[in-house]
């Protein structure tokens, strides 16, 4: 049998040293329990379970004290203090610290715990053996955590930090009975500022996704927190001297989020609503007080403000019935027009009002009629282009002269005396006839 330090074995007392304690065997190897360790009285031969470490003097040694974790188990461990070169030092139950290594924390000091938070970490050994705890990330926390319900969608929750990036901020969001807690991530655009591991927050759940984990944000929902952000700037204000201060639609978002915690989208949503209740105006790069704004309180502002969305949420009594759709009137008179006129087809009357909903319709009574059929010019001499170039081709046809007259020029097989034949040309674009021909 194998002692390993971070494990509960179950061990037979062997003996009794004083003044150290009682030595607990496997048969094969012994492991000391000091008194302090006790947690009630014992007997020789009593078979005790135990959890093992090392102690001060780096000897394996036994305790009756229950730990929060044990080997490669995780957990969210408070912490107890912190030593500027060695690490943190977190409290595990046994009345000894785990000690959480410097190398395993951000590099941003900002971004570390402080003394009090709670950070999820993982029982495990350094080089030596001994205990350590390693910050638990998304491959240890995975099979502990359970898929967010959809019921969670617009719900507050308590979270911690457990890893803390530039891109986003990951949380545990904790499920209360459901169990140990799900999965969350708050993208840095949705951050004010920065937090740091182990932080404990009050997040909203902005998505459920389909894997189980959700997105959250520190913000409430746009029509709840544009009140709140409407008065946090309404009281802001009124503190400014002459109620004026350099915020407005023009300036920069950044400078927007550094001040208020807040996206310059609400910022907007918050101002507008302020100058909609005439509490507000704004010149160029400033905001101002208006004289009912200065003289309006708090709890008066907060009646208005809620009144005018009130009535932005009332459905409007007197819209208009709705009308059946250009589109489709038009449709509608197409077809029967297009069913008035005489030797029509289906398909083109189909081709007519495509072409009437494209801007190119162009009336069945305007064609021309050639050949018997309904046509344009425009498509007829496209079918005379088609026709001598099958006949160029294929060197059976007859060429027409330049003129537009439509004689023939002669057969392309054999030229007629002193002119010249068709060729392929160059491709500099002039004509293959002789000068006198033309």
């Amino acid at each position: 049998m194998t002692l390993t330090a971070g494990t509960i074995q179950r061990l037979r007392v062997d003996r009794e040293v004083s003044p150290y304690g009682y030595f607990l065997t496997d048969e094969e190897h012994d492991v000391i329990l000091h008194y302090t360790e006790l947690t009630r009285d014992i007997m020789i031969d009593e078979e005790l379970d135990v959890f093992l470490f090392y102690d001060t003097e780096d000897r394996l040694a036994s305790t009756m004290k229950k730990p929060y974790l044990t080997l490669g188990e995780v957990a969210a461990l408070e912490v107890a203090d912190i030593h500027s070169r060695f690490g943190y030092f977190l409290e595990m139950g046994i009345g000894r610290q785990l000690m959480l290594p410097a190398s395993e924390l951000p590099e941003l000091k900002t971004l570390r715990p402080i003394i009090g938070d709670k950070v999820y970490v993982k029982l495990a050994h350094d080089r030596v053996g001994r205990l350590v705890a390693e910050l638990a990330g998304e491959e240890e926390l995975a099979p502990l955590v359970f898929h967010a319900p959809s019921s969670w969608l617009n719900t507050w929750h308590e979270a911690v930090v457990y890893r803390a990036l530039r891109m986003g901020t990951f949380f545990v969001v904790e499920g209360g009975p459901l169990g140990f807690g799900a999965l969350g991530l708050l993208h840095e655009s949705q951050r004010p500022q920065p937090l740091r591991v182990g932080d404990r927050v009050r997040v909203r759940i902005a998505h459920v996704r389909e894997d189980g984990r959700v997105n959250v944000t520190l913000a409430e929902r746009k029509e709840v927190g544009m009140d709140l952000d409407a008065n946090r700037l309404l009281q802001f204000l009124k503190e400014r001297p002459n109620g004026a201060m350099p915020y407005s639609d023009e300036t920069p978002s950044d400078l927007i989020t550094q001040r208020f915690q807040i996206s310059k989208s609400a910022f907007k949503r918050a101002m507008g609503r302020l100058m909609k209740a005439g509490f507000v105006t704004q010149e160029g790069s400033w905001s101002k007080l208006t004289e009912l704004g200065s003289a309006t309180d708090t709890a008066e502002a907060e009646q208005k403000l809620a009144q005018i969305q009130a009535e932005q949420r009332r459905p409007d009594a007197r819209r208009k019935p709705s009308r059946p759709s250009d589109a489709a009137a038009q449709r509608s008179q197409s077809a029967r027009r297009s069913a008035d006129q005489p030797g029509t087809t289906s398909a083109e009357r189909k081709q007519s009002d495509d072409r009437r909903q494209t801007g190119s319709y162009k009336p069945i009574g305007d064609r021309k009629q050639t050949d018997g059929r309904f046509g344009s010019n425009e498509r007829n001499t496209m079918n005379e282009r088609k026709s001598t170039d099958d006949r160029r081709s294929t060197g059976s046809g007859r060429a027409y002269d330049s003129s537009g007259t439509g004689q023939a020029r002669g057969d392309h097989s054999r030229p007629s005396a002193g002119r010249k034949p068709f060729s392929s040309g160059q491709g500099n674009g002039r004509s293959n006839f002789r000068k006198d021909d033309r």
